[in-house]
């Protein structure tokens, strides 16, 4: 089923918006005519003019007249509606505000003269004449029973207004025009519909543009991705035609970029490997050196060498890359990482609470964290760890009582093979790859690491991982 529909839909986003916003606006319009058409079939509209009025009213008195005094009451319920209220009474109305201006003069002349009855009783209650807002109707003419000439513009009543007719055995009809209660009723009944409608067609489109968006937003993740996971899957092939050939054309950039990763790593780790036998051999040829100073110093320049072949030969081949993620306890590596260096006569503490749970690589983060804690010691005699949590981060401080850097080389302790002696101490061991490789497996985990020169002396190592 999700197949064919997907065929039927437009394969554009371009088409696929149009879409959504013609569906809304039909949608619209067909509620709307279904309201109309449910409000006409409750409800007549409301007249608009004494023509209409004083046809309804004759035909209402006429048959009135013919109903037994018995049945009138039922008859005179079900004629009876919203728009014109119409009441059987024995006795006559009481009206509190009796006009007889020109707008209720020529109704009044206009319902004797349909009656045919000159002096029929018709009582008309009006606040004002301007309920007429054609205040010229035209000049009556003389006789009783001589219709009046047709206005030029027939009047219409601008409020609500009550008349009464005498009918032949003296009892009354009252007429009432625009119940308000129905007519507030109804505009609230307006109000609730089209509210509903509203929010009908707001989820709709929220509905339908995030469907739309849905793949885009997939998109965006991976390419966020690709900058922490090297290895994570292809992005999947779905959506309107354009982010398909987008999606396929950034899997193939990911599957590039892998191969050219995958392809530099190789051929350093194979030329560290290669560079071990020559090493071998020379430090062999080392041996037979009689002049035992030469042979100290040639010795040592061969250890060092070799140190950085290793060193190198583990950057490169980096063993934990492909370690699988889960989750891991970030307090309790960072306090076994202390515990180990207290227990080998190295001052370190650690500070935090004591669960933080992280998505990660298990020996990789043991690694990096390793490298930074040496360092520190190393450099500073010391190191103090704090770990805390800040907006879905776990923070982890890493402070030394070293001589801190120069914050000109922020940036450059992290370049491989580089060290700064100006700053550190020559006496200790390393090739300058601790830093490197420490960066490298913190921002694969979607993390940082930055350094800053505390004001009490020593250096921060600050490291940032998303929980």
């Amino acid at each position: 089923m999700r197949t064919v529909l997907r065929r039927l839909l437009p394969d554009s986003i371009a088409a696929r918006t149009a879409l959504t916003v013609v569906v809304a606006l039909l949608l619209t319009q067909m509620v709307s005519a279904l309201i109309y058409l449910t409000d006409r079939g409750e409800a007549p509209p409301p007249p608009h003019g004494p023509k209409v009025l004083i046809q309804r009213v004759t035909s209402i008195a006429q048959l009135v007249e013919t109903v037994p005094v018995s049945d009138r009451k039922r008859v005179v319920g079900a004629i009876d509606d919203p728009v014109l209220r119409v009441e059987w009474r024995r006795d006559p109305p009481r009206f509190e505000h009796r006009h007889q201006g020109m707008g209720a003069e020529y109704l009044i002349r206009r319902l004797r003269v349909a009656l045919n009855d000159s002096d029929r009783a018709v009582i008309v209650e009006m606040r004002s004449d301007r309920s007429f807002l054609d205040p010229q109707p035209g000049p009556l003419t003389a006789g009783p029973l001589s219709p009046p000439p047709p206005p030029r513009d027939e009047p219409r009543w601008s409020e609500r207004f009550r008349l009464s007719v005498q009918l032949s055995d003296g009892s009354w009809l009252l007429f009432t025009t625009g119940d308000p209660v129905e007519g507030a009723f109804r505009l609230v009944r307006f109000v609730l519909w089209m509210g509903g409608i509203a929010a009908v067609i707001t989820l709709v489109s929220l509905w339908a543009g995030r469907r739309i968006t849905a793949p885009l937003a997939r998109f965006a993740g991976a390419a966020e991705r690709l900058g922490v996971d090297g290895e994570a899957e292809p992005l999947p092939e779905v959506g309107p035609m354009e982010l398909r050939a987008a999606t396929r054309a950034f899997n193939r950039m990911q599957e590039r970029l892998r191969r050219f990763v995958a392809d530099r790593t190789q051929m350093v780790a194979a030329m560290s490997h290669d560079l071990r036998t020559p090493l071998t051999r020379l430090r062999l040829r080392a041996e037979l050196v009689e002049d035992e100073e030469m042979q100290r110093k040639m010795l040592a320049d061969l250890d060092e060498m070799e140190a950085m072949v290793n060193a190198t030969l583990a950057f490169a081949r980096d063993d934990a890359r492909h370690e699988p993620r889960g989750p891991l306890d970030l307090a309790a590596l960072l306090q076994s990482l202390c515990d180990d260096r207290e227990d080998a006569g190295q001052s370190a503490a650690f500070d935090g609470p004591s669960h933080v749970t992280v998505q990660g690589r298990p020996v990789a983060l043991r690694r990096a964290f390793a490298n930074l804690i040496d360092n520190a010691i190393a450099y500073g005699g010391a190191v103090r760890v704090r770990l805390g949590r800040a907006d879905g981060t776990a923070r982890v401080d890493i402070d030394d009582d070293g001589p801190g850097i120069p914050e000109t080389e922020f940036e450059k302790v992290f370049a491989p093979f580089y060290r700064l002696e100006r700053s550190r101490s020559r006496d200790t061991g390393g090739v300058g790859l601790g830093l490197a490789t420490a960066r490298t497996i913190v921002r694969g985990h979607g993390g940082d690491i930055t350094l800053t020169n505390r004001e009490e002396g020593g250096l921060r190592v600050t490291v940032v991982l998303p929980v």
